[in-house]
């Protein structure tokens, strides 16, 4: 009973982190109109924009193995990067939906992310690059956002400033942590103590998307060049069961 109240707990969680960004959304549109204005391109508003879209690669890389074919796949990616953390909350909402009270009850974390249909050949096809090749990808994008983070506190000082928070950077926020929230759940999956999770997403809070990339390429030092890449998404347990 206690795993299945976990499968409605996150169904729950992420139905009302999805409300909440879309309120947040509606609000700020109605108060400081659309946000596709120059002025409110600070260096602050373009870190954080940077922060965010790091954040989004590994949900999309994600969306892109789980979905059975790529037109469902580049929808679901487009609409992420479009509306972030709506799209997120929507997409995980959909999956734990999706599973059947067996799998919610057997380990509704390890279902939801798994891909039920085959494109397996397509994993395993060039898959002692891919593991390479993202250890590289997710350390350049790490290093990116560290440039980015020492080149904007050197320019424009601390971001600990109450005029630096307009509506659209409170809304940008929201939607960085609801996505952060995304990725805290899958570490608290993966890790095997509650002590080494909480460490985790306390560094994903403070430094963001450099703690993500940080995190991923870990993760994928601890799979050989010969793996499959969607290994990294599982514990060390549900490995054994792929």
């Amino acid at each position: 009973m206690a795993i299945i109240t976990l499968a409605n707990g996150l169904k729950t969680l992420f139905c009302v982190l999805g409300c909440v960004m879309t309120a947040a959304l509606t609000y700020t549109i109605s108060i400081d109109g659309l946000p596709f204005r120059k002025e409110l391109l600070t260096p602050w508003m373009a870190a954080t924009l940077v922060d965010f879209f790091i954040n989004v690669v590994p949900l999309a890389t994600w969306v892109t193995y789980k979905e059975s074919n790529w037109i469902g796949a580049m929808l679901w990616v487009i609409l992420l990067v479009c509306f972030g953390s709506i799209t997120t909350c929507a997409y995980i909402f959909v999956q734990f939906l999706k599973l059947s009270p067996q799998e919610s009850l057997q380990d509704p974390i390890y279902h939801a992310l798994l891909r039920h249909s085959s494109r397996d050949s397509l994993d395993h096809e060039g898959k002692s690059s891919s593991v390479v090749i993202a250890r590289i990808v997710f350390s350049v994008l790490g290093f990116l956002m560290l440039g980015t983070l020492i080149y904007t506190l050197l320019t424009d000082g601390s971001p600990f400033r109450k005029e630096l928070l307009t509506p659209w950077m409170i809304a940008t926020l929201i939607d960085f942590y609801i996505n952060v929230a995304a990725l805290s759940v899958w570490v608290a999956y993966k890790e095997s103590s509650w002590v080494g999770a909480f460490f985790w997403i306390i560094l994903f809070i403070c430094l963001g998307s450099i703690t993500t990339c940080a995190y991923i390429v870990l993760q994928l030092f601890r799979l050989s060049s010969q793996d499959p890449i969607y290994l990294v998404l599982f514990n060390s347990g549900n490995r054994k069961r792929l």
